[in-house]
């Protein structure tokens, strides 16, 4: 039994599963109806976990804390939460949850080197189900990317090389095992395995010949013309290539796929891959003849106001730290109007909703502290896409953001701000025995002396944090921080960031 828990634990981890890891995810399988002998012999081999030493060994029970995270049906739990827009039927997929570990995947196009927060919601759904029991996959679309989705386009994506899609696949999958493996659940006992699965595993070895065969002739041209994501394009004056038109038959091919091969029968996306799903849907029922895939969207990340919520001054809100620090996501969500706190705190964290309520009611009372709710939500979201190494750093710099404050300051943090403030390079002999009031004007901090020396005497001049008193004062080489940087501050909210070179 030691080396079935060690298989077992092995299917828990991220990364590219090999055959022997897939198998062993197989024994979670959920209950697929008997619709043939060939099923019935699928799901009698699913049910037993094959050891190296060539014996057979039945699943364990799953632990108490997982038994008890599924008397929690995770359909409930998206509703409530507003995470759930379609689904191909509410009952059956809460019946289907109720009976057992389900297997469900959502699929992430590697079209960029970074997934944004766009794609976040589908990374907490999944980590949804996980935290009820179920079976997780992310799909990586190797194979899609390549294709181009058209859903919600209205041209045709740029086509990518084969080295981009790989460079790309590899760094999702690095967000994605971060993100699920370590920040999915408070106790891991009661989390249901997960896996990342590439679609390209499947779709390089497959013909054309073939794919008419086993997808062409089940599909019918006016289902899929029907589909609104198609009949936009075709009606635009761009129209639509047939490379993209058959995007929506390799997407319900990798349903079927993962249906028939590892037991997953959910798959969900947002409401724009309606279209998408169904033909999943649709194609498993008349391949297999077999009932039980169900198909769940969540809508779409909107503000109060109806606009998309996602994009950031400089554009998409990403979720890797080298494209977006931790601190600017941080500050991303902790900027959110009232309005939409309280909605973003259901749908983006995993607070309980009685905590919600009590952030909502908080909100109401004349002793409210401003923006606590907004610091709760950017917390919460950051410790979850970067961990707590992440919303370290990310409270660090928004401390030092506060002149004044009492937060060391090192290298690191204050590159942290500089995303976010203006910034200029200086030589060091113009900087270290500068007289401070000049500093202020040549590095644009302050449009003159006056102004600054006016600022100084209402103690709002800061350097690195520290005020100024003294009107005299002399930069000097310990306040070059890690012999480099210089934080002036004006007030509150003029900041520059001056980087120091080498003479």
């Amino acid at each position: 039994m030691a080396t079935a828990a060690a298989a077992v634990s092995r299917s828990v981890v991220l990364c590219r599963p090999n055959i022997r890891e897939l198998t062993s995810l197989r024994r979670f399988s959920c209950r697929i109806p008997d619709v043939s002998p060939l099923l019935r012999r699928r799901r009698a081999a699913a049910s037993l976990h094959t050891l190296e030493g060539g014996e057979a060994a039945a699943a364990p029970p799953p632990p108490a804390a997982a038994a008890a995270a599924r008397r929690h049906n995770v359909v409930d739990i998206l509703k409530e939460r507003g995470l759930l827009d379609s689904v191909t039927g509410e009952d059956l997929l809460r019946s289907a949850c109720a009976g057992g570990a389900v297997g469900v995947y959502c699929g992430f196009d590697p079209t960029a080197e970074s997934l944004h927060l766009g794609n976040l919601l589908g990374i907490i759904v999944l980590s949804w189900f996980r935290r009820c029991g179920h079976r997780v996959f992310a799909l990586i679309g190797g194979a899609t990317a390549r294709v181009g989705d058209p859903s919600g386009k209205s041209l045709e994506r740029p086509e990518l090389d084969a080295a981009a899609v790989e460079r790309n696949s590899a760094a999702i999958r690095e967000i994605i095992s971060r993100i699920l493996g370590e920040s999915s659940s408070p106790s891991p006992s009661s989390s249901g395995p997960f896996a990342i699965v590439d679609n390209y595993d499947w779709w390089k070895e497959m013909k054309l010949l073939d794919f008419l065969r086993e997808v062409g002739r089940f599909a019918r041209v006016g289902t899929m013309v029907a589909k609104e994501s198609v009949k936009k394009r075709l009606t635009s004056e761009e129209g639509m290539s047939y490379t993209e038109f058959t995007y929506q038959l390799l997407q319900g091919y990798d349903f079927l796929h993962l249906f028939r091969s590892m037991g997953v029968n959910v798959q969900i996306g947002g409401s724009d891959q309606w279209g998408n799903i169904t033909a999943g849907t649709e194609l498993i029922r008349k391949v297999l003849q077999a009932e039980g895939a169900h198909g769940l969207t969540f809508p779409l990340l909107l503000k109060s106001d109806g606009t998309k919520f996602g994009k950031s001054e400089s554009g998409a809100v990403w979720l890797a730290a080298a494209m977006l620090p931790p601190y600017q996501f941080y500050q991303y969500f902790f900027s959110v109007p009232d309005a939409d706190v309280v909605r973003f705190l259901k749908m983006l964290t995993f607070l309980s909703m009685a905590e919600i309520r009590e952030v909502e009611e908080g909100m109401k009372l004349p002793s409210y502290d401003p923006n606590s709710a907004q610091r709760k939500l950017a917390e919460e979201v950051t410790r979850f896409v970067h961990g707590e190494e992440g919303l370290g750093e990310a409270r660090r710099a928004t401390a030092a953001l506060r002149p004044g404050a009492a937060a060391e300051l090192d290298s690191a943090v204050i590159e942290a701000i500089a995303e976010g403030v203006p910034s200029c390079e200086m030589s060091y002999d113009l900087v270290v025995d500068f007289p401070l009031v000049d500093l202020s004007v040549s590095s644009g901090l302050l449009t003159s002396k006056s102004a600054a020396r006016r600022m100084l005497r209402q103690g709002g001049l800061y350097l690195n944090n520290q005020r100024v008193d003294s009107e005299d004062k002399v930069v000097q080489p310990g306040d070059v921080v890690d012999g480099k940087l210089l934080l002036l501050s004006a007030g509150k909210k003029n900041k520059i960031v001056i980087r120091v070179l080498a003479s």
